[in-house]
């Protein structure tokens, strides 16, 4: 067999002409027997095109170096240990699939230059093959972030060029899924979130969904404790102000609640005592963040300062972060009833 050192840049023009020689041959095949190839799905496929590979391959550098990898691997097909073809289908009348995971915790060692054979399965049967790099548009989620094949991409369109990083590069880092996160994070409008976190990330998502009123009281309770610790902007009047927590209450700890804004402000007026001195005619968001105090500030003491970072879209210097959460709260709320009774009076 060829040595692994034996394959490169030189001989990808070679290894491409044979892959042209492939899908010629198989388009020409699916045109005569149609039927057959709508039925050669799956391994079927792959099955299919080792064996025209192999046709095609002989007399050539890559005979008898052809090799189909059982099991879920990637790539499917594996030439000289160097390169390899993943194919992928459809059969809907189009060029789009889901690809292969991002983190490419399977892919076959040694392999460094891989093509995607992508088939139509639908009548005209059609057949495309492209370096796989070139084909990836963006990344979608199932359990796991993975590519979003289009074959019609044109040159600057892919994933790699948004992130600005190569292909190769990419798959090479400790963790590409970081980088992929990072990416759709920085392009987030305000009231989204990313709903899928890499293993890397302190906080988990439920994979049960609840409905709010299906939760105990102290589960209530705590999730309000959470709200008020991660989004400051509770407090204020803004129109959108519970659309974050709606979002992370949903995505991150799978629980679904449609009446936010009744959880948190419904019930009209109430009063505060602090330290002998009442506070009549506070809000009922106010009165529940006075009752919460020591638990949200007991809270925040154990959160990351990464995470509250990403919350509160700010940077602060270690051992503030409670400081740093009643400014926030204070900049959120210019007052806490009609006489303009400073919150900091209440959290300080």
């Amino acid at each position: 067999m060829k040595s692994l050192f034996s394959f490169h840049m030189q001989d990808d023009r070679a290894f491409e002409e044979l892959l042209a020689k492939v899908i010629d041959f198989m388009n020409r095949e699916a045109l005569t027997f149609p039927k057959m190839y709508t039925g050669l799905l799956g391994s079927k496929l792959e099955d299919k095109v080792v064996e025209v590979l192999q046709q095609c391959a002989v007399g050539t550098c890559f005979e008898d170096q052809i090799v189909k990898y059982s099991g879920q691997r990637f790539p499917d097909i594996v030439i000289g240990g160097y390169y390899g073809v993943e194919v992928k289908t459809t059969k809907a009348n189009h060029w789009k699939s889901t690809g292969s995971s991002v983190a490419e915790g399977t892919r076959v060692e040694d392999v460094e230059r891989v093509y995607l054979l992508f088939g139509k399965m639908c009548e005209p049967v059609c057949f495309v093959c492209k370096p796989y790099e070139e084909c990836l548009s963006e990344v979608v989620v199932t359990h796991s972030p993975r590519y979003l094949v289009d074959m019609n991409l044109s040159k600057g369109e892919t994933i790699f060029d948004k992130l600005g990083i190569p292909y190769d590069e990419l798959r090479c880092q400790p963790n590409p899924i970081r980088t992929i996160l990072d990416y759709y994070r920085s392009r987030l409008k305000e009231g989204e979130e990313l709903w899928w976190l890499d293993n890397d990330h302190s906080k988990v998502s439920n994979l049960v969904i609840r409905m709010w009123s299906s939760l105990s009281p102290q589960e209530k309770q705590r999730y309000q404790i959470k709200g008020f610790s991660f989004f400051p902007e509770l407090l204020s009047n803004r129109s959108d102000k519970f659309n974050r927590m709606a979002v992370w209450l949903a995505t991150q700890e799978g629980v679904v609640c449609p009446n936010l804004r009744d959880i948190f402000s419904a019930g009209g007026k109430e009063c505060i005592t602090k330290n002998g001195e009442s506070y009549p005619g506070v809000s009922k968001v106010i009165g529940k963040l006075y009752r919460e105090l020591f638990a949200i500030q007991e809270f925040i003491q154990q959160v990351d300062d990464a995470e509250l970072q990403e919350y509160w879209k700010c940077q602060f210097n270690i051992g503030k972060k409670w400081e740093t959460w009643c400014q926030l709260a204070i900049n959120n709320l210019e007052t806490i009833n009609t006489t303009g009774i400073p919150l900091k009076k209440l959290i300080c």
